[in-house]
């Protein structure tokens, strides 16, 4: 399956995902059911530099890994058999934060399938700043239907 790239307005239409809990700006690269990289940019701008820490502003290592589950999502939820469908989080494994992510980082995100069986799977994943890892480890995730509003 070839490679695509997703601006905002695919993502948008792929994840049920809304400010301020939108952590991808753009994927980069797109093989459904099998590989995502995308960036977030990181600004000031961002709710939860409010609180975290105010006077020395850090990206919480869980914002982090969301931003690396919702490229995970988009891989998983742009195959055919998931359309407007969820993908939930069911584990977090061996996650390791190496470098503090601050306001003017670009966070790239890469999130590779490495196993997938009926509704369920695991991705490996790693966020880089200027191609230095400053996270990776494992998602687990579950892929269920929506609730009917």
């Amino acid at each position: 399956m070839p490679e695509e790239q997703l601006d905002i307005k695919k993502i948008l239409s792929v994840l049920p995902h809304r400010y301020p809990f939108l952590m991808v700006d753009k994927l980069t690269e797109l093989v459904p059911g099998e590989k995502a990289a995308g960036l977030k940019n990181v600004t000031i701008n961002e709710p939860f530099f409010q609180g975290h820490f105010p006077g020395e502003p850090i990206m919480p290592g869980v914002m982090i890994v969301e931003a690396l589950a919702q490229v995970g999502a988009v891989a998983v939820l742009s195959m055919p058999e998931n359309k407007n469908k969820l993908a939930l989080f069911t584990g977090i494994n061996n996650f390791r934060f190496k470098q503090m992510v601050k306001p003017g980082d670009q966070l790239e995100l890469e999130i590779t399938m490495t196993g997938m069986r009926r509704n369920l799977g695991k991705g490996s994943a790693e966020a880089r700043v200027e191609g230095k890892v400053v996270a990776s480890g494992e998602l687990w995730f579950a892929v269920v239907d929506r609730t009917e509003e």
